[in-house]
């Protein structure tokens, strides 16, 4: 049978994986390889993807992929004879920061005392790598309890260390990589050679997270093994045997806590110390030569001989360069440079094995590699009972998650934020900066009329830095609000939940359930959003989605939404907020549709995704991801909403000849801006001051708000040039139209400069469209 007719809690064991390329080897590199147990968890849903359980952790996969994996149903009579007997450890396990007892070889030549040690820090997806990074070098990365939180290198010196570097890599299951991220990682440690490696494992999930640390070993570079998590594998009443463990792998094992901060000092040291003194792994042979692996450790040894001038040449581990050869890694076979006899004999050789042992070539290696990990297990580990983060994940998602509630849910849990940033406390918190701001304005008018400063510097301070600047400023508490409220999402770990729950209907536009979570991060920042694309695995994907993020509302777009909504609809602000957000996000599918039947035919990249365990949310992640947010919005305050205040108060209030202006009207910028305005009339605002607000929102879009300030002064909109059915239509423009030069510099960065100036007119055109819609549609009715 195949694996998507086995029913939630059944269980069967896998026969065979089919498929092929990089998708089959991303299965194997997760676990799921011939002789693997598998339980069917649950159905999305909308029914498709389907959340398995394998060893020992969830991971998610389509219907259309799971009939490619044959198994065979265990029954519960079977299962109970087959039940392995219970670990008992033969020494209790060192407290955390304690290491074991094993030594590996010290290095025949220390590096030089003054020689700066270079560390790379890798491990699983979400296994706790940048937290473990802020320990290391006193940092302040941003985590997340979702996969690809990291999608770019980030590096420190560890502290009390000035001659370290140490480098947070992005996660990775595999040194087979499937993602952008994954290439940037493998790249990282193949090429910059690092003096030393820092491999990070989630102890509740070992197996798993083991399968990579096989194959740094195999790089043959000094490493010592991080088993983070520990407190939580003996709160739930399991434990390791630390000293059997690095007797079985060969390098240093420290258990730590990454989040108590338990154990990094003991960590800190062995990292030290086996990279200036160069010590390597005391083993690198993982095969069980006496077995079914016998055929594949003649394979590999032959092969080693072969490439072993090669790989020399390359720079490549040996072994390294022979498991990748057998996995069929076109990277390294061409880095290798064999020639055409030597290719030959190779696929001989690999033919031979798979012929003896009875596996084709990439499952041949990904078997070796469990089976090892299996008896390491055995040996060393004593399995926790089931946690209690997981038993609440599981309660938990028994609503977030159920067929009939999962929908209604997310729907309620968005607009629940809305409600209590737009109405209730971002609402209360902006009138009082902006009462304090006003109190402030008028002492200070006050003090420049005393002094009898000159008009055109007191207009300067006032009219421009006053009204412009803390305009802007007031609606600080709204956007520090709502990133709270989705900070606490992510988390939690209910982002990864989202994907899994919409990634059917994703993939009827084109995308993956992965999409998601850039897109989310998108109602934030576009240009995290953007990067945050690196995580996905095809490029046909990370273009779509890319593509897809300005019609995200992000948070510069906060102050203009909630200007216009406090003037034309008060009390009811909340109802065309929860419609812009919405709104945008109609307009995204349907560019996405368009852009399936179009520019991007061809099927998502399928969806493979581990589900973590729901966290409480750490405070401090919190308040730091707050006060980066904070920081950030007020360097653009005092930076480029700055100047653009003090040209756009210039050009307002002097004309041509530069004299002071009685009327705005008469200015170097109504002549200016009153060229554009009629492409606005048939939207409804066609005045020239709302054309130059537009425009300095290409700069940074809460200078919309600032401009307006300035131009507009104590004045009401709906008083002068706006009725609400106007406002509707610039809201619904400004929701669309191009993002900040900042999010299009990070589309040029990723996709070149062609489609950066395509997302520049594709979304002005997109607005303008939309807004004429609404405004013509407003107009019938009204």
């Amino acid at each position: 049978m195949f694996l998507d007719e086995l029913k939630a809690g059944e269980r069967g064991r896998i026969l065979a994986v089919g498929g092929e390329g990089a998708l089959r080897q991303h299965f194997l590199d997760m676990g799921v390889v011939p002789g693997s147990r598998i339980t069917l968890v649950k159905f999305a849903p909308l029914g498709d993807p389907i959340e398995f359980r394998i060893h020992d952790y969830e991971l998610t996969l389509r219907v259309d992929d799971a009939k490619k994996i044959t198994i065979e149903k265990i029954e519960p009579e079977q299962e109970q004879a087959e039940k392995p007997r219970a670990h008992k450890s033969r020494s209790h396990h060192p407290g955390l920061g304690e290491g074991g007892k094993y030594h590996v070889k010290q290095g025949e030549n220390p590096l030089p005392d003054d020689q700066v040690l270079t560390f790379a820090l890798a491990g699983n997806q979400n296994c706790g790598k940048t937290t473990l990074f802020n320990q290391l070098t006193g940092s302040n990365q941003h985590v997340g309890n979702f996969p690809g939180v990291t999608v770019d290198q980030k590096s420190g010196s560890i502290r009390g260390h000035k001659l370290t570097k140490i480098t947070d890599l992005p996660g990775i299951y595999s040194m087979s990589p499937y993602t952008e991220e994954e290439i940037v990682s493998r790249q990282f440690i193949l090429r910059e050679q690092p003096t030393g490696i820092i491999n990070i494992v989630d102890a509740t999930n070992i197996e798993r997270n083991l399968y990579l640390t096989l194959q740094l070993i195999e790089l043959n570079r000094p490493m010592v093994l991080a088993l983070n998590m520990m407190d939580e594998l003996t709160e739930n009443g399991g434990s390791v045997d630390i000293n059997a463990m690095e007797s079985i792998l060969g390098i240093p094992v420290v258990p730590i806590s990454a989040v108590r901060g338990e154990g990094i000092e003991e960590l800190v040291q062995h990292a030290l110390h086996v990279a200036h003194y160069q010590e390597t792994p005391g083993r690198m042979d993982f095969c069980d030569a006496e077995s079914r692996g016998g055929a594949l450790h003649r394979c590999l040894h032959g092969i080693m001989h072969l490439i072993e001038d090669h790989a020399a040449k390359a720079e490549i581990p040996v072994r390294f360069a022979a498991t990748k050869i057998v996995e069929g890694d076109k990277r390294i076979m061409d880095a290798l440079q064999l020639d055409l006899n030597e290719r030959d004999m190779i696929e001989h050789i690999i033919c031979q094995m798979e012929m003896e042992g009875g596996l084709d070539r990439a499952a041949a290696i990904a078997d070796m590699r469990f089976s090892f990990i299996k008896q390491l297990a055995r040996r060393s580990v004593r399995k926790a009972k089931e946690s209690r983060q997981h038993e609440r994940s599981r309660r938990i998602d028994k609503v977030l998650t159920d067929k009939y509630l999962a929908i209604p849910s997310f729907v309620a849990i968005m607009s629940l934020v809305f409600f209590l940033t737009f109405n209730v406390i971002g609402a209360f918190l902006q009138d009082l900066l902006a009462a304090g701001i006003e109190a402030l304005q008028g002492q200070a008018d006050e003090l420049l009329g005393v002094l009898e400063v000159n008009a055109a510097l007191r207009s300067l301070v006032i009219d421009g830095i006053f009204t412009g600047v803390g305009t802007v400023l007031s609606f600080l508490p709204i956007v520090v609000t709502l990133f709270f409220f989705l900070s606490l999402l992510e988390d939690t770990g209910y982002m990864a939940r989202i994907a899994f729950v919409m990634d059917k209907w994703l993939r009827k536009i084109g995308l993956s359930g992965r999409s998601i979570v850039p897109l989310l991060i998108g109602f934030g920042c576009s240009v995290p959003a953007i990067m945050a694309t690196r995580t996905l695995p095809s490029k046909r994907d990370r273009r779509m989605t890319i593509l897809l993020t300005p019609f995200m509302s992000c948070s510069a777009k906060l102050p203009i939404y909630a200007f216009f909504i406090a003037a034309f609809f008060g009390e009811y602000g909340a109802i065309p907020m929860i419609l812009l957000y919405f709104g945008g996000i109609l307009m995204g599918i349907l560019a996405a549709y368009l852009g399936k039947v179009t520019k991007f035919k061809g099927e998502a990249v399928p969806f493979v995704m581990e589900l973590p365990n729901y966290r409480m949310p750490g405070m401090r992640n919190v308040m730091q991801l707050l006060w980066e947010k904070a920081r950030d919005f007020l360097e653009r305050a005092f930076t480029v909403i700055f100047v653009a205040c003090v040209i756009i108060w210039f050009l307002q209030t002097f004309d041509f000849r530069l004299d002071m202006v009685e009327n705005s009207a008469d200015s170097m910028l109504a002549a200016i801006a009153g060229v554009i305005a009629p492409v606005f009339a048939p939207l409804g605002f066609g005045d020239w001051r709302i054309s130059t607000a537009l425009i300095s929102g290409f700069m940074a879009k809460e200078s919309v708000v600032s401009t307006l300030g300035v131009l507009f002064g104590t004045n009401s909109l709906a008083e002068s040039v706006l009725t609400p059915l106007a406002a509707a239509s610039l809201l619904t423009f400004c929701l669309l139209y191009t993002p900040c030069v900042a999010a299009i510099s990070a589309v040029k960065r990723e996709l070149g400069a062609g489609w950066a100036l395509w997302v520049v007119a594709f979304q002005c055109l997109v607005a303008w469209l939309a807004a004429f819609v609404v405004h013509g549609i407003g107009t019938l009715l009204l």
